[in-house]
């Protein structure tokens, strides 16, 4: 179990403090203050669009939505200041050489304090935190999704919609994506915080009467935590899942991938390293 500045991390993956430069690459559109009658709120929503994008107004793109969207794209925005996923320039390079389907990327925000309640399915009861992920899923599903549907060329179904995010991030993710499998059929679950409210995720997988047609990566580092002791708990909880979900009938190589980053930490260095062979999985050429 995480100690409490774990958590507090957890808490504050929110916008960085300190002045840096805008890394942003390619067609981006900015969406700010999109607010949410479901939750109340707002959040700014980022759009990538891949190269071609504007020249053809025929074609229509699968869509990856992926949560933390402020540390995704610009290190000016990003939790840890200067350190950012790289989405933006690993889809344009993997698009580039061919290597992956053309594809729109959607960063979704988080709003700081509301993050863990919003990216966790029930409250944690060491912590009394948590439990807001189905009102969550219902913003994504009623209001984002149709926002973006509407307002871009996107292929609709759920076989070419991904959702993602790390750490609460990828819990909600997985979460979600069992619950909207008619929704969302791509999931990227990186550093999932599978230990939240006593592992309540895995009991949620062993619910799963039919198997829904999702492809799942999920992933680690050996180094997330910060004792020795808490990272070998990080790998096997990680395991657990992977192990929960092949008992489940999800087949690795076909349509679960699971990985271990040897040394990686619980940052957004590391889960930049991994961005290519996530996209490689989830949207091949």
């Amino acid at each position: 179990m995480p100690c409490y500045a774990a958590l507090a991390a957890l808490f504050l993956f929110g916008p960085a403090a300190a002045q840096q430069d805008h890394t942003l690459t390619g067609d981006i559109r900015m969406h700010k203050s999109f607010h949410s009658k479901i939750l109340n709120n707002d959040r700014d929503i980022l759009v990538y669009l891949p190269p071609g994008y504007e020249s053809n107004k025929k074609k229509r793109y699968s869509v990856l939505y992926l949560n933390d969207g402020q540390n995704l794209f610009d290190g000016a925005t990003s939790f840890i200041p200067g350190q950012e996923w790289r989405v933006d320039e690993t889809v344009q390079s993997l698009i580039a050489t061919g290597q992956i389907e053309p594809l729109i990327v959607v960063g979704i925000y988080n709003t700081g304090k509301d993050r863990i309640n919003e990216y966790t399915p029930t409250e944690d009861q060491k912590f009394k935190m948590g439990g807001k992920a189905d009102v969550y899923g219902r913003m994504l599903v009623e209001e984002l999704k149709p926002f973006i549907d509407t307002n871009y060329q996107t292929r609709k179904d759920a076989r070419h919609t991904g959702l993602g995010g790390s750490s609460l991030g990828g819990l909600v993710s997985l979460y979600l994506g069992l619950k909207y499998s008619d929704v969302f059929g791509r999931l990227a679950v990186m550093s999932p915080s599978v230990w939240f409210a006593n592992k309540q995720i895995l009991r949620e997988i062993e619910t799963v009467r039919k198997k829904p047609p999702l492809r799942i990566w999920v992933d680690t580092g050996t180094k997330e935590g910060t004792t020795a002791e808490e990272a070998q708990q990080t790998v096997v909880n990680a395991r657990l899942l992977k192990e929960t979900l092949v008992r489940k009938g999800w087949r690795l190589g076909k349509d679960l991938s699971y990985f271990e980053a040897e040394g990686a930490e619980h940052n957004e260095r590391a889960w930049a390293t991994r961005m290519e062979p996530v996209l490689k999985f989830l949207f091949p050429r």
